[in-house]
């Protein structure tokens, strides 16, 4: 029940005035933001969409900038490996001219000086760095260089040669999200891209009564295999061949050892993440040792790298050994050149991927940015409107107000 007194209809006029303040600064405050949704309570359904909606615009535009830096990450991979496929087109000219045998001692000489001038430019590119300083091609460790020589002695020669080029990087690679759970892999592995054969390695222990004592887990390449108590040799042969690990693996016919050989140009990376099983099938030493620089000193190998094939055509061309250089060397050279043009067709390929996402990211916010104006943006004509209402109707208010109560003190001292 209302109670009527002589204050109430002043403090309805107030209440109204009050309201219609709030109202107007309310609008006075969407126009300012251009923003129909000033609080929660506003509208909270829409409120909800635009907080999701905005979020993913944030997600989107991360990983459009993801896409583009490695999309330059590529393309700068890129040009290094295609100018060191470049530099051995040109090491295979030297090599088919040295095996002619036309040439005398002299002549082979001045090759292998230039054999190993392009030996150290391609070095230079497998260890060539980002604008950030991070290593191209050392996989996961990033900040190591990635390859490191070491120099002796080299007959033919007088003065201290690169004798050795060994890789200090890893095989794991930088994952980075381009877009909701779909990743990009960067910092591709030196050991793959400037391989030149497939490796083998042999055990020289015999494994046919080799049975695995306890669960273990070995890795292959990254490729984890679990063994289980009571595996034989077979079945661990058959397991590493059903991984989908870049490895076959049998039993070596002469010693029958366990043995290894990679499906492509690569170095096997093995490691024992439980138990002891490489080592014990005397494949790796023990696990203090690490890969790829930990295998057995009995193990026999076979498969190098780029580096290791112009390393040898260098000194067969300083020990005038032609028939060498026109056989086994200029087989690994073309294996070599087959591997950095894969290489090379792989990166521009995930160049290309890259530059798709960065589109579809831009086609993404522009469909997001609408949304969100949909849910939040304020009809600019609409609020205009409603001010100006809101205006008017304060001023008629005002206006009645002081007609209803123009008493004034002047009035009680006539």
């Amino acid at each position: 029940m209302r109670r009527v007194s002589s204050g109430q209809a002043n403090l309805d006029v107030q209440n109204n005035l009050r309201r219609q303040e709030r109202n107007l600064n309310k609008v006075n405050n969407q126009l300012g933001s251009q923003q129909r949704i000033q609080s929660l309570r506003d509208d909270p359904i829409a409120a909800g969409h635009l907080v999701r909606y905005q979020s993913y615009a944030k997600r989107i535009e991360q990983f459009k900038h993801n896409a583009e830096t490695i999309s330059d990450q590529f393309i700068l991979s890129e040009g290094y490996v295609d100018h060191s496929l470049q530099i051995m087109h040109r090491v295979r000219e030297l090599a088919v001219t040295g095996a002619h045998g036309v040439y005398n001692k002299d002549d082979l000489a001045n090759m292998a000086a230039e054999v190993d001038e392009l030996l150290k430019e391609i070095i230079q590119n497998a260890n060539a760095l980002d604008a950030d300083g991070n290593a191209l091609f050392a996989g996961e460790r990033s900040k190591n260089q990635a390859f490191i020589i070491d120099k002796g002695n080299t007959t033919g020669s007088d003065s201290e040669l690169i004798q050795r080029v060994r890789y200090n990087g890893s095989i794991k690679q930088n994952e980075i999200e381009v877009d909701e759970h779909a990743y990009m892999s960067v910092n591709r592995s030196g050991n793959q891209i400037f391989w030149a054969e497939s490796q083998q390695l042999i055990a020289q222990r015999d494994a046919t009564s080799y049975t695995v004592l306890e669960d273990a887990k070995i890795s292959i390449n990254g490729t984890d295999i679990s063994l289980k108590t009571g595996d034989s040799i077979h079945g661990i042969i058959a397991k590493i061949n059903n991984s989908g690990a870049p490895v076959k693996a049998s039993l070596d016919p002469m010693s029958n050892a366990l043995m290894l050989h990679t499906t492509d140009s690569r170095q096997l990376w093995l490691e024992d993440i439980e138990g002891n099983a490489f080592e014990d099938l005397g494949l790796i030493k023990d696990k203090s040792q690490r890969p790829p620089y930990n295998l057995n000193d009995s193990v026999l190998s076979s498969g190098g790298s780029v580096f290791d094939t112009l390393i040898a055509l260098r000194n067969a061309m300083l020990n005038n050994d032609s028939e060498s250089i026109g056989g086994k060397i200029l087989g690994s050279l073309d294996s070599a050149i087959d591997n950095l043009t894969s290489s090379l067709a792989e990166l521009g390929s995930k160049y290309e991927r890259a530059l798709l996402n960065v589109a579809r990211s831009e086609k993404s916010i522009l469909n997001v940015t609408s949304q969100i104006s949909r849910e939040g943006d304020l009809d600019i004509t609409t609020a205009i409107t409603d001010m100006k209402m809101l205006d008017y109707v304060k001023n008629a208010t005002l206006s009645t107000a002081g007609k209803l109560y123009n008493s004034t003190l002047l009035n009680y001292i006539r």
